[in-house]
């Protein structure tokens, strides 16, 4: 006969329901038939299954002892293992059940992080060609019979700019519509650049009044007093 049948027995002949011993010992009915079926997996391990075995015998008025014993004869007759054991005596924690991927959870993983290795080789390969195309501009210089040296930068044809620091030297900066920079430097005073582009050239000027420009052949008035810093823009129609 097993614990849990002895313990049914016991009830009946004290004349008591599940209810009634669940009152008595203030232990849940759901847990006491599971108890009676000889299940004691939610008891919360063996110390407290033992304390429920002695709390139900001594409100039933049965031998206690008796009852201890065959628990642990039964119980001892589940082999556990270490981790199992402690587990059920609250000393460790069951470990949660990993999560097992799918294979289509896999392919469509790769499948991502390919599509993003494309993109990021794209967008290397355009950085690449715009740093090769744009900010580098090389100057074709011209030495004439005079000691005035003439260097132009160019990213097409359209508009046309010759500047020369005929009164002193000054920064400069020019760069066309797209951005790109073709000079970023001083000029120094006597010397001539001259910049083509196709849309717009964008410069900015140090030390104004010491400058002559030129746009598309025409002589322009001057942008500004000596030590001024102008910035301005010349288009086709300039």
């Amino acid at each position: 006969m097993t614990l849990g049948s002895m313990i049914s027995r016991a009830r009946k002949d004290a004349s008591f329901s599940i209810e009634d011993l669940a009152s008595l010992t203030n232990l849940r009915t759901a847990l006491l038939r599971e108890i009676e079926e000889n299940d004691f997996s939610h008891c919360g391990g063996d110390t407290y299954a033992r304390g429920h075995v002695r709390n139900i015998a001594r409100k039933l008025g049965a031998n206690e002892a008796e009852f201890l014993r065959v628990f642990e004869e039964e119980q001892a007759s589940v082999k556990r293992t270490m981790q199992e054991l402690l587990i059920e005596n609250n000393i460790m924690r069951k470990a949660k059940d990993k999560r097992k991927i799918s294979l289509k959870t896999l392919l469509l993983i790769s499948v991502i992080s390919l599509a993003l290795a494309a993109v990021a080789q794209i967008i290397i390969s355009n950085i690449s060609i715009d740093e090769v195309a744009s900010p580098t501009v090389s100057a074709s210089p011209t030495v004439s019979a005079s000691p005035t040296v003439q260097n132009s930068y160019s990213t097409g044809i359209g508009v046309e700019v010759v500047l020369r620091a005929a009164r002193e030297k000054s920064w400069l900066f020019v760069s066309d519509a797209s951005g790109r920079t073709l000079f970023s430097g001083v000029i120094s005073q006597g010397s001539t650049l001259k910049f083509t582009t196709d849309v717009r050239l964008d410069l900015k000027v140090g030390n104004a009044g010491g400058v002559d420009l030129q746009v598309n052949g025409n002589k322009m008035a001057s942008i500004g007093a000596n030590g001024a810093v102008v910035s301005v823009s010349y288009g086709v129609d300039s």
